[in-house]
């Protein structure tokens, strides 16, 4: 006996049901977002514990009345069923209930004899001792046949009527409820008069059952059955990708997207698309983010076309590592702030430069000499922006990227170099968007933390319901950007001038304030927009999938446009809060941006970084001697100390002035000395401007043929300075007031002198390439 009892105890396995289910995602609300076919090609949905009510009602008015009263079996209906199978000679009535039934689900055997339905009837007596009878209804509705290639209750609700159970009507659920018994007879145009009796028939049944009322009845029997299986909801199909490839323990998730974003924002990735592809731009992706929790409120991994290979649609572009431009300068912008390297106005030299066999050109291929750093980023200007690198150090900015959160960061710092604040590196838009919301959350959370920095605010984005991403934080608890240089970052973001009738969006009280950053890769390969706001982060992907580069593709003419759409979606906020905490009153030098020194002659003391009391004194201003008019420089030695002037000046390199001064008419050039004064001028003196050291120069032939000319160009501190040009130690020209000479060197190397008239000389070694060499 004691053996039987074990037997008994131990007959039910652990796990009934062992079929692959559809991978299923639900957008915030519980709507269907996305599902696949199951591994052995049946919709199957995974078990779902909430039974609507109807169903319910239905299936056990049709199939077994006495279900929550039996402890499996039921005799009264096993006796009926040999009763009327005697009368008839034949099988037309089983006696099954539904706890039967779900074990004969479980086995996998639909053969029909007295020594399985035995088994049956006592592995559901065992079963109803390890299930509530909730739970079995839940496992019989989740794993029954309805039809086709449809099992269970919630993939038949989608394939036959498009939406989930809990909103289907009496007379669909009734139809859903008689099908597990005759499956086939769900075929369009197939028995369809057998299914509609079948119906019908529960449906009257339910009226004498007390279920519905008669009026209820005769509604649901004018409604119309069911015909071709629905195409399931395709919304988010690329997250469904990245669901699937994180292989987590369910293959059902109620997800943080907001369904009617998530529609909107796949609209205007298609409109836009529409217009783009006529040069050849075929994809674009977008992510939206909620900056307190880090929740995913929209993924559109790629445009949807499904039908044209070639457009290669299926590609997740969120989380396909792409260069991206511009897009990581704030980070670097901050981290300077953060550091004490410089201020939000710090001018930064913005001239020809060379490093190595590098050399880094801004986008407009112009030179603005002295740039404020704010203006550079929000302009976007690669050159001070390799200043500041070179700087900061690219190995520590690699390191910073990393504790960020960017984690494609694959090879070395000393691989990538200075080419990392120019897109030389590869991110994703899931992570970059992740950066800019950690960044924003730290900002919002400054006054609640008292300007101490919280390695919780620092975390990926999340794209699964009721889940932080907490679980992954940062290597470290003293993260190189405190909120308040991050504040002065979105500042100068804020600043960045928005592309078409965006343009003039100061002009409107209504407009939302955006901090936003593009991005172009080299080659017109990617076109990137960032923008956010204290409640959102929008990351906007344009291009091609295979890395094909494309004229005008710019982040600016190709991205931009999809954020502001997008932003327009989303609700308008105030701007951020003022940091109350963490900074300091630093007395700045209004023309140089850096921290006053003795000299300078305008000084505002200006909120600004903690650090920015580290920030160096201004280099630029110092104090000259002028003769008793004002107007020449002089020295001891040809002018009386009590005669003199002595006046601060705010000096700039010969290179620095020779571009500042094209775009800043109020910069005043350093007097000539007097006539009669002995020359002392101290520091540099004369640049050249270009070559820059070890240029490689290819000259192209011009429209007619002929071999062309490269323009050498230099710059003196003294305007009517007199310059003598020499090239391999043979004279070859003389300049005055403005240093250029048009060359045609032969190819090979070369060394080009200058001397003024004074003696002073600077040379530069340079090569000329016979052929292009890129």
């Amino acid at each position: 006996m004691s053996c039987l009892l074990i037997w008994f105890y131990f007959s039910l396995p652990k796990k009934l049901f062992r079929a692959p289910t559809s991978y299923v995602i639900e957008d915030a609300n519980g709507n269907l977002l996305n599902a696949t076919i199951a591994a052995d090609g049946q919709w199957r949905f995974p078990y779902n514990k909430n039974v609507p009510q109807k169903f319910i009602d239905c299936i056990t008015t049709f199939e077994d009345k006495r279900f929550f009263k039996h402890p499996g079996v039921d005799p009264v209906s096993i006796g009926r069923a040999v009763v009327r199978n005697i009368k008839n000679k034949a099988v037309v009535q089983g006696g099954s209930t539904l706890t039967m039934q779900v074990i004969r689900l479980s086995k996998k055997n639909d053969e029909r004899s007295i020594w399985n339905k035995l088994k049956e009837s006592i592995l559901a007596v065992r079963l109803e001792m390890s299930y509530s009878k909730n739970e079995i209804i839940a496992l019989y509705a989740s794993n029954a046949p309805f039809g086709s290639n449809v099992v269970g209750l919630d993939a038949a609700a989608w394939r036959y009527y498009g939406r989930s159970s809990e909103k289907l009507s009496w007379g669909e659920m009734a139809t859903l409820a008689v099908l597990p018994n005759a499956p086939s007879l769900v075929h369009p145009g197939k028995n369809r008069e057998v299914l509609l009796k079948k119906r019908n028939m529960l449906l009257d049944k339910m009226v004498n059952a007390g279920k519905i009322n008669q009026s209820s009845c005769d509604l649901a029997k004018l409604e119309s059955l069911p015909g071709q299986p629905l195409p399931l909801p395709q919304l988010a199909s690329h997250l469904l990708q990245r669901f699937k490839k994180e292989k987590l323990a369910e293959t059902k998730i109620r997800t943080t997207i907001d369904g009617a974003l998530q529609k909107n924002v796949a609209t205007i990735i298609q409109q836009h698309q529409s217009v783009l592809k006529g040069n050849g731009i075929n994809n674009a992706c977008a992510i939206v983010l909620d900056v307190e929790t880090g929740n995913t409120l929209a993924y559109v991994g790629n445009i949807f076309d499904p039908f044209d290979k070639e457009m290669e649609a299926d590609v997740d572009v969120i989380a396909a590592p792409r260069s991206p431009g511009s897009a990581l300068k704030p980070i670097l912008y901050a981290a300077m702030l953060s550091d004490g390297l410089i201020l939000p106005n710090s001018i930064i030299p913005d001239i020809p430069t060379q490093i190595g066999s590098y050399a880094p050109q801004n986008f407009d291929l112009g030179y603005d000499g002295a740039v404020p750093a704010n203006k550079a980023l929000a302009r976007s200007l690669n050159i001070p922006a390799i200043k500041l690198l070179q700087q900061y150090k690219y190995q520590r900015f690699y390191e910073t990227l990393q504790r960020c959160g960017i984690t494609t960061l694959n090879r070395s710092a000393d691989i990538y170099g200075l080419s990392l604040i120019l897109g030389g590196c590869e991110v994703t838009a899931w992570d970059i968007a992740g950066v800019y919301a950690s960044m924003a959350r730290t900002l919002n959370h400054q006054t609640k933390n008292y300007g101490k920095f919280d390695p919780n605010d620092f975390h990926p984005p999340n794209y699964i319901a009721n889940q932080t991403s907490n679980n992954v934080q940062l290597s470290t608890n003293n993260l190189p950007l405190d909120a308040t240089s991050i504040y002065f970052t979105f500042q100068a973001m804020q600043e960045v001038m928005r592309p078409g009738e965006e343009g003039l969006w100061q002009q409107f009280t209504s407009s939302q304030k955006i901090a936003w950053k593009t991005g172009t890769s080299f080659g017109f390969r990617d076109g990137w927009a960032i923008g956010l706001t204290p409640k959102n982060v929008v990351a906007v992907w344009v291009g091609n999938t295979d890395g094909e580069g494309r004229p005008g593709l710019i982040g600016i003419q190709t991205a931009a446009p999809i954020l502001f759409d997008i932003f327009r979606l989303l609700p308008n906020v105030s701007w951020f809060a003022k940091p109350k905490y963490n900074f300091s009153f630093v007395p700045v030098c209004r023309q140089s941006g850096y921290r006053a020194n003795i000299d300078c002659p305008n000084v505002d003391t200006l909120f600004m970084p903690p650090n920015g009391t580290k920030v160096p004194q201004c280099l630029y201003h110092k104090i000259i001697h002028l003769d008793a008019t004002g107007t020449y420089r002089v020295t001891e030695q040809c002018e009386s100390p009590s005669a003199m002037q002595h006046k601060s000046w705010f000096i700039l390199s010969p290179a620095m002035e020779y571009y500042y001064k094209q775009k800043n008419a109020d910069y005043k050039t350093l007097p000539p000395f007097k006539a009669g004064c002995e020359f002392s001028e101290t520091g540099k003196v004369m640049e050249i401007i270009y070559p820059q050291a070890n240029a490689k120069i290819y000259i192209p032939l011009e429209v007619s043929g002929q071999k062309g000319k490269t323009v050498f160009t230099a710059a003196h501190r003294r305007s009517s300075a007199k310059i003598f040009w020499s090239l391999d130690d043979n004279f070859i020209g003389a300049t005055q007031n403005f240093h250029q000479m048009g060359l045609n060197p032969s190819p090979g190397k070369h060394i080009i002198t200058l001397v003024d008239e004074n003696g002073l000389s600077v040379s530069r070694q340079f090569e000329i390439l016979e052929k292009e060499n890129h």
